[in-house]
Order: C-alpha cells, then sequence, then structure tokens
C-alpha cells in the first residue's frame, strides 16, 4: 500500500516504550495512532486505565551520571525523552535514584497523550499489526507491548514472527500502609549516609536470629503454583524474595537484604540484616518492600511479611503477584534497528525486544522512533556506538546468542585500558568512572555528527 501526504505511524501499546515512541514522533510532526487495549481489559498485573504504568516498583533507578543507569538517563534526556520528563515532575524522594508517584505519573502521561494534536488515540485490542498498518493508512507500525502482550497479538507474533518459547517470570512487590508501621523499630537512612543526613528509605533492621527465622520460613510458605503448561523462568536480576530464599538462607543477606552502608542503626546497633521500604508518593503514605517481590500467597504474604521489625501490625494496600512475561529472539528475527525481518514496515520497542527495566524499556522506544523517523526521512538506519548506554543495550540483545533479558549494566560495555596502579588507586569504583567518562564523550561526538 502506498501511503502518501502527511506521514503516519501505528505505536501498538501505550505503556513506557510506546508512550516514549509516541511523543518523539508527534513533537516532530508524524502523526501518531496510539493503540492502546487497557480501557478495553486490563491484564493480570494492571491496576488502572492510565498509560505509562508501572506495575512492579515505583524506581527508575539511578541518577548518578557514573552509574549505568544514570548514563542511559543522560542519553534518554538528550533524545527528549518524554517518559523522563513526566517522571521528574512526578518524582519522591528516593536517595540518588529517581522514584515517582506511579499513579500521577501515569495520570499525567495518559493526559499529555491524549491532549497532543498529533496523537490519536483508539482504545482498542490489536490483533493483526499488518492489518491494522493498511487499516489506518500508515507507513510504519511500532509494537511496543511490553512483556504482558495480549494474547491474541501473542498468537500473531508466534505465528507470523516467531515460532520459538519466548517468555519469561516476573513478580511484583508488595506495597504497605505507612500508618501501620512500627516506627519505634524503624529508622530512616539512605546507604553510605550518615544518621545526621537523614534518609529517604526506611530500614527494618533484623538481628541474625530474626533474619534466619524469616528467611525459613520464606523458603517453607506456600507458593501459587504454575500452571501445568508453565516453568517458572526468572530473571537473575528479579528474583523474587522466597527463590533466593530456597537457594540459600544468606542469599538475600548479599542482595536486597544486605546491611551495607546502613549500619549503625538510630541505637547504635549493628543489623545483620536489613530490610529496606521506599515512598510510594510524596505525602508517603504508602511505601513498597524494595526487592520484595514474590510467588507467595497472599496470605502468606501478609503471614511472613509481618515478622519484619515494624511490620507486626501492617496493612497492605496491594500484595505481590508473578506474571508471565514474553520476549522476542531479537538477535535471529530483528534488524539492529530493530525492524523484523519478516515484515519490514514493523518494528518492536521496549521490553519485548530483550530489555529489563523501566528506562531501558523506554529508551528503546526513543531508539525505535529515532529510526523510524530516518526512514520517513528518506535516510538508513543509524547504528549508534557500543561505547554508549542505547548502543550497548542494542548490541547486547542483538548479539546474545541465547535470550536473557538485561537491564543497562557496565558489563555491557565495552572495557577501558586500566593499568596496574590505577587498579591500586581506584580499583573498580574508578574503572567504571572511566567507562561512563567514555560512555558520556562517545555519545556527545555521536549526537553532534547527527544535528
Amino acid at each position: 500500500m502506498q501511503i502518501s501526504g502527511q506521514p503516519r505511524v501505528l505505536v501498538i501499546g501505550a505503556g513506557l516504550a510506546g508512550s516514549d515512541a509516541a511523543m518523539y514522533l508527534a513533537r516532530r510532526d508524524v502523526d501518531v495512532i496510539l493503540l492502546e487495549s487497557k480501557t478495553v481489559r486490563l491484564n493480570p498485573a494492571q491496576k488502572n486505565p492510565n498509560f505509562g504504568e508501572l506495575v512492579c516498583t515505583n524506581s527508575l533507578k539511578s541518577l548518578d551520571p557514573y552509574s549505568a543507569h544514570g548514563l542511559l538517563k543522560a542519553e534518554m534526556k538528550a533524545f527528549d525523552s518524554f517518559i523522563l520528563e513526566v517522571a521528574e515532575r512526578n518524582a519522591v524522594p528516593a536517595g540518588d535514584a529517581l522514584a515517582v508517584d506511579r499513579d500521577k505519573f501515569a495520570a499525567e502521561i495518559t493526559e499529555k497523550l491524549r491532549a497532543h494534536p498529533r496523537i490519536t488515540v483508539v482504545d482498542r485490542e490489536a490483533h493483526d499489526p499488518e492489518a491494522l498498518r493498511i487499516e489506518y493508512g500508515c507507513q510504519y507500525v511500532i509494537v511496543a507491548t511490553g512483556p504482558l502482550t495480549t494474547k491474541t497479538l501473542e498468537d500473531w507474533i508466534l505465528r507470523e514472527i516467531s515460532s520459538d518459547d519466548f517468555y519469561f517470570y516476573d513478580a511484583i512487590a508488595p506495597v504497605v500502609d505507612a500508618d501501620t508501621l512500627d516506627l519505634s523499630k524503624m529508622y530512616f537512612k539512605d546507604r553510605h549516609k550518615s544518621m545526621e543526613e537523614g534518609g529517604d528509605y526506611l530500614n527494618a533492621p533484623m538481628t541474625k536470629e530474626q533474619y534466619y527465622a524469616f528467611v525459613d520460613e520464606l523458603a517453607r510458605a506456600e507458593k501459587v503454583p504454575p500452571k501445568t503448561f508453565e516453568d517458572w523462568k526468572f530473571f537473575e536480576s528479579c528474583l523474587p524474595i522466597d527463590l533466593m530464599a530456597e537457594r540459600g538462607p544468606d542469599t538475600a543477606r548479599f542482595s536486597c537484604m544486605k546491611p551495607v552502608g546502613l549500619e549503625p542503626d538510630i541505637n547504635g546497633k549493628w543489623p545483620f540484616a536489613v530490610v529496606q521500604l521506599r515512598k510510594e508518593n510524596l505525602l508517603g503514605s504508602a511505601y513498597n518492600l524494595v526487592g520484595f517481590q514474590t510467588r507467595l500467597t497472599y496470605k502468606e504474604q501478609v503471614r511472613v511479611f509481618r515478622m519484619i521489625p515494624g511490620l507486626e501490625e501492617a496493612s497492605f494496600i496491594h500484595l505481590g503477584s508473578c506474571h508471565r512475561n514474553s520476549f522476542l529472539n531479537a538477535r535471529k528475527l530483528l534488524d539492529f534497528d530493530l525492524r523484523s525481518k519478516a515484515h519490514p514496515a514493523i518494528y518492536f520497542a521496549g521490553q519485548i525486544t530483550g530489555v529489563e527495566g523501566y528506562t531501558e524499556s523506554a529508551s528503546m522506544g526513543l531508539y525505535v522512533a529515532f529510526q523510524v523517523l530516518r526512514r520517513i526521512g528518506g535516510e538508513e538506519p543509524l547504528r549508534f556506538p557500543v561505547e554508549t548506554a542505547f548502543g550497548a543495550l542494542v548490541n547486547y540483545i542483538m548479539t546474545i546468542e541465547k535470550p536473557c533479558p538485561s537491564n543497562i549494566n557496565f558489563g555491557l560495555l565495552p572495557s577501558v585500558p586500566f593499568t596496574r596502579e590505577q587498579k591500586r588507586a581506584g580499583g573498580k569504583k574508578l574503572k567504571k568512572e572511566l567507562v561512563a567518562r567514555r560512555a558520556q564523550e562517545v555519545f556527545q561526538s555521536f549526537q553532534s555528527s547527527l544535528r
């Protein structure tokens, strides 16, 4: 089908990737048809019909410019990220991280997208992207349906794009009512900061006896079983807390429950382990349990999590759950600009491509929108330097032999020359800083070449 006149792109899915892609194109005078099925039917992990809903945690990770997540955010800002703009306007205290009031965040994303003159929102479930492209008179389609793609669209992908099994499981952490916490057993402190500086994280310290009793109950507690046709496959970077307990009694203590940088507590005692809670909103009326994704049944969550000091009488605003996530084998099925090899007018963006995390998902929406805009303008797609955060993410999903969703991390970026003297002087911290500085320089040079 020949498209003439004003360029038009169909974006399927108004999550983080779809929202950033839609706004990027609309701001550059491309008409966007934004298809979203939430108002038709919510999937099991969704709670409300707003776009850009954060279903797991309310944290978009570190703002430190010398961290991998900080690098990615800086590059996203340079590409005019709508998602980061809204996140910053709806931020809640979270130390060096960017966390948001998830309800206000999603509400603003929805309002801005629906109000944009270049964006037409269609409340409809997608079934066949190619047929929808023709129906709406679009040149290209961006499928940004995330890891919780609807069954009808998943069936089309399996039939037309991939016959492979493409799924992992993810889990959601519970949220508690702040008024039901016993603050006399808890204290505010961020990692590696003094007690006098206070902090945005609420900490529940545990003694050795309390910790081992807790993880023992986590391991023994009743879990929601997988369906007969399912096999649990989890991200190593987002394991359920109960699975950590099953792997070994000290696993959680060296992960989300590590006491590093948090001792001593307000009474001068050194905790054996710590549970951290982070504000859900600016009012501080609700807190989520950091890193406490879980497979436990609702009844067992209440019983076991009330063993945490300060949570003995806790009221849970919502409890954790586990859900299936779908991912493509990008290396096998997509070109480097994330265009389908089988259907050249169709692109995939966000978590479905094999990245993991909120900002990672949104960044891939920006990346694909950038490449689509080049196609519309008659230009060839452009490879991003692998030394940059964008380039490293794309390189990872396009080269990993067996799909394994990943967050942005320094392991994805090429290493830098590191002398023995530098290692003695600064160790891993200095090495990361050198990688970060190189990434910043390479990205600035790359961005300048686009002007």
